[in-house]
């Protein structure tokens, strides 16, 4: 009888397990990069990227390179993308000014 219920609460810890629990538009915006780029794999990644960077930008950018063929790995593919894309060039101007308006602000 204990070995059933056991058995049975291991299987229902299993279905949660699958299931998604997205809080933060953050967090959603990582699971449709990682969906987008079927790569289920890094999809903690695509939701720390998403916490500094622009949601819609970084959605065009996983379809534009969703929608080339002849790319194998399109998660890779799409960080080398974002190095050299204009979004993270605008990002660390925006970090530099925020540093440098803070640091002016201490004694």
């Amino acid at each position: 009888m204990r070995k059933d219920k056991a058995k049975t609460y291991l299987e229902t810890l299993k279905e949660r397990q699958k299931e998604s629990r997205v809080y933060r538009i953050h967090q959603a915006t990582g699971l449709t990069l990682a969906e987008i780029l079927e790569d289920e794999k890094h999809k903690s990644l695509y939701m720390k990227l998403a916490k500094v960077h622009d949601a819609q930008k970084l959605i065009e950018l996983a379809k534009d390179v969703a929608a080339r063929k002849n790319v194998r790995n399109k998660g890779a593919y799409f960080m080398r993308l974002l190095t050299k894309d204009d979004i993270r060039k605008y990002e660390n101007i925006r970090r530099y000014e925020n540093k440098k308006a803070g640091h002016g602000s201490k004694k």
